[in-house]
């Protein structure tokens, strides 16, 4: 009995020593970080690794935050608060549930954003603000109203990289003293009222049927020009072979008769050295032609003789001619 209690002495102090290094033993996993305050006052920021606390002088510092997801079954975002004593220094998103904006005409619509922001300095995220999660929400609710309060409508529909850029600068700005860095800013859904988007569709609709009329048209147009240009050069080309054609048959023609005319101013040279210079050949070129033309003058038709007129005795005095002009040589 006396060994046992010596035994349960000693055991159980050591049990309670265990257990107290065991709680007061900290393994800080890569990308997170602890907060340890001594005496309730802020001491340091743990590294990933291993660290050992002081005893109930030294303990982690928890926080509580408010965290919201879309919840499939009730098809709507749920809120929920957690304590946690781990700081995340990964970047983070944050689904922000639909809201009611009005743009600068008095427009009212759904608009929803994810905000992707990470924790730069841990202390000024824990000691500067009492909710992180939940004052980045409502500062960017804050701020998403504003921002499209100073748009239209249609600036709002087709302006989306202006809207995100300006609400991550704005959102940046205003949590840098929280130790976040805002990263990015999207508007997922912005959902104009259903009567504007009917209006909106049938004004797309026409606008499509208005450009298709109008490309139809220039199609048109454009085939009609480029017809009429072919017909154009068309003509052009054809205009421009008859006349080379007509210029080369007239060349042709003018070469022929230039050619014909020194053939018999030859032909002339010839008779006429060939009768002496005192003789003149027109007699007997004139003779000549005569004697060549007789035959077609008494050519009939069927091959039915013809009588000479008595014009054609006139052959009697060019062979007289042509005899003349031989016996004087």
């Amino acid at each position: 009995m006396i060994f046992f209690g010596i035994s349960v002495f000693f055991i159980i102090p050591l049990i309670l020593l265990i257990v107290l290094i065991a709680s007061n033993t900290v393994l800080v996993q890569q990308a997170e970080t602890v907060v340890v305050e001594r005496l309730g006052k802020f001491d340091r920021i743990l590294a990933p690794g291993l660290h050992f606390m002081i005893p109930f002088i030294e303990q982690k510092r928890k926080v509580f935050w408010t965290f919201t997801h879309f919840n499939a079954q009730i098809n709507n975002y749920a809120t929920y608060m957690r304590a946690f004593a781990r700081i995340d220094l990964r970047e983070s998103v944050y689904d922000f549930p639909k809201q009611n904006v009005i743009t600068k005409d008095n427009v009212m619509m759904e608009i929803n954003a994810l905000l992707y922001y990470q924790i730069t300095d841990v202390k000024a995220a824990i000691y500067e603000v009492s909710n992180l999660p939940e004052a980045i929400e409502k500062i960017t609710q804050t701020t998403l109203r504003n921002v499209i309060g100073s748009l239209d409508l249609d600036e709002t529909l087709i302006s989306r990289d202006q809207i995100n850029e300006k609400l991550r600068v704005i959102l940046d700005h205003a949590t840098d003293k929280w130790g976040v860095k805002v990263n990015r800013v999207e508007l997922q859904e912005v959902n104009p009222p259903r009567d504007i988007r009917i209006a909106m569709e049938k004004q797309m609709r026409a606008e499509r049927d208005r450009r298709a009329i109008i490309l139809e048209a220039e199609g048109a147009k454009r085939s009609a020009i480029l017809q009429a240009e072919g017909v154009r050069e068309s003509q052009i080309l054809e205009a421009e072979g008859q006349a080379q054609a007509k210029i080369i048959e007239a060349e042709a023609e003018a070469t022929s008769k230039l050619k014909i005319a020194q053939a018999e101013a030859q032909t002339i040279e010839m008779i006429k050295s060939a009768l002496g210079n005192n003789a003149d050949p027109a007699a007997y070129i004139t003779a000549l032609k005569y004697v060549q033309v007789l035959p077609e003058m008494t050519k009939g038709k069927d091959n039915k003789m013809i009588v000479v007129p008595y014009e054609a005795s006139t052959l009697a005095s060019a062979v007289a001619s042509i005899k003349n002009i031989f016996t004087a040589q």
